[in-house]
């Protein structure tokens, strides 16, 4: 892990003003909306509360246990463009950590 870069469980739209306080300045979703049923926020609510609180923000839902390369290469470019630092968040935080963690594998971030 860098100082670019942190991990979380699901965050609702009430907690993106917690994370610019961290001082965070981009938000990546990995987590599928509806994957916890109709109680998690979906992108849009986060999308939404994470603009009006002056973060970036970008959806890109991967399934555990099924990232694949264009998920890998595609998460890079959007992590090499954000602001940093970046907070990535799925369910538990493991997901992100894993495409993140393949992805400096892999040799494409420019952190």
């Amino acid at each position: 892990m860098s100082d670019n870069v942190g991990f979380a469980g699901q965050i609702g739209p009430e907690h993106l003003t917690q994370v610019v306080e961290k001082g965070f300045k981009s938000v990546i979703n990995n987590r599928p909306d509806m994957e916890g049923g109709p109680s998690q926020p979906t992108s849009v609510q986060i999308e939404e509360a994470a603009r009006a609180a002056g973060l970036d923000y970008v959806y890109q839902p991967v399934v555990a246990g099924q990232i694949t390369e264009v998920d890998v290469r595609a998460f890079a470019n959007h992590f090499n463009e954000l602001p940093k630092p970046v907070l990535m968040f799925c369910r538990t935080g493991n997901r992100s950590n894993n495409l993140y963690q393949l992805a400096k594998q892999m040799d494409l971030l420019d952190d």
